[in-house]
């Protein structure tokens, strides 16, 4: 890598259960899509964590059961530190889930910044509490690097405050209780990119899928976020793998009141045992329900429920976004679920007839950037995301005018 060794940008973009990391060239411009290294460490509170990274398959690992992403942080760490001989790293990039009222733009952070950020882990708990705790663990161990913040709540900012506001108390409002919707970074790379493959119809009437273990949907127009799926937390919504989506408040109250649950019972209903998993008792995973939808007796009969609702959710969603957009012009499908599970893509199609889309069996079996014929209405397309890009991209930019 010569002397550009020297001036690397390492993303860290942490999951629920995944880190994933990537080595970008601080001083290539324009900064090139594919990273000069990268990996990511998978299943990291299962019983079979795994790790991978360039040229290598994936292959299972042992971590600290107790605390088992501080050690998946640790072999990261100490894959680097080989990878680059133990030369330094000059910007340490992370992925933060919720950036609140007051953060919005990627920034360099400190110990009393990840201090407020601290105060909304009650909102997004799968996501923001460990990202906060290895960003001070590096503040100690590499206090000559520069940490930034990019916000996946940010690209939501441009929404009207009529799509913020919830129906509460107008005290609400003023308190910071508001949609802030959520997998920012995935849609900020999605409108860089769309231009470069569509033209002008990425500047019109677009909704964007992002379909993977946690879900939710955006509407844009001139390639901003005038709508979306999730909300004050990470739970709203569409239905996902484990998270239930959007729930009529009134269960939360009956649950409390009649059988007595208490708020971490219920927080770890709704974040853990709810969504595809909770309805089909089987996965998560809609490629591993699918399997089992012609199972005798019940568990057959629970996989196409779960199937059908997370199918339901997705094209009433759809079409909601699509009201408040005045039409449809593109729309696109990204993240694991999106990207590779065709049958997902067509369930949902064939249910989008009437918006005139018209599908291409073989172009979605082979997950081709365009999936809708020629004639089709509407235009549906599959993009691969690249949060670690944006994410190094947006650092790339701050960097340049500190």
């Amino acid at each position: 890598m010569g002397a550009s060794k020297q001036n690397l940008i390492l993303v860290l973009n942490y999951g629920s259960s995944s880190i994933k990391f990537a080595l970008f060239d601080a001083d290539a411009n324009p900064l090139p899509r594919t990273p000069l290294w990268n990996g990511k460490v998978q299943n990291i509170s299962s019983s079979d964590p795994m790790f991978s990274e360039t040229g290598t398959a994936p292959y299972n690992i042992v971590l600290d059961s107790e605390h088992p992403h501080t050690a998946a942080l640790a072999l990261i760490q100490a894959r680097i530190s080989a990878y680059l001989n133990g030369c330094p790293i000059a910007f340490i990039a992370h992925r933060i889930v919720h950036g609140g009222s007051k953060y919005f733009n990627p920034m360099v952070v400190n110990s009393s910044i990840i201090a407020e950020l601290r105060t909304l882990i009650p909102l997004a708990p799968l996501h923001q509490a460990f990202p906060l705790t290895a960003m001070s663990l590096l503040l100690e161990q590499q206090p000559n690097a520069v940490q930034v913040a990019c916000f996946d709540t940010a690209f939501h900012h441009t929404l009207p405050k009529v799509e913020q506001i919830f129906p509460l108390p107008y005290s609400a409002w003023e308190r910071g209780l508001r949609r802030y919707g959520f997998h920012g970074l995935s849609y900020n790379y999605i409108s860089h990119v769309l231009p470069e493959r569509h033209g002008n119809l990425a500047h019109s009437r677009v909704i964007v899928a992002h379909l993977g273990n946690g879900a939710s949907l955006c509407a844009m127009n001139n390639r901003q976020s005038i709508a979306t799926t999730m909300g004050f937390s990470t739970l709203d919504g569409l239905m996902m793998g484990t998270r239930s989506g959007g729930l009529d408040p009134g269960v939360m109250i009956y649950l409390m009141e009649t059988e007595k649950l208490t708020l971490k019972e219920i927080e770890h209903i709704l974040y853990y045992e709810s969504g595809l998993l909770g309805v089909s008792g089987i996965s998560a995973e809609p490629q591993i329900i699918v399997q089992h939808e012609n199972d005798p007796s019940e568990q057959g009969e629970r996989a196409r429920l779960a199937l059908a609702l997370y199918i339901r959710r997705i094209v009433r969603e759809i079409g909601a976004l699509t009201a408040v957009l005045g039409g449809l012009d593109l729309l696109v499908f990204t993240a694991g679920i999106g990207e590779h599970n065709a049958f997902v893509r067509e369930r949902i199609c064939r249910e989008l007839v009437w918006l005139g889309v018209k599908f291409d069996l073989n172009a979605n079996a082979n997950n081709t950037a365009i999936i809708s014929t020629p004639s089709s209405q509407v235009r549906v397309a599959v993009e691969p995301t690249n949060e670690e890009w944006i994410i190094a991209h947006h650092t790339q930019e701050l960097m340049a005018i500190s």
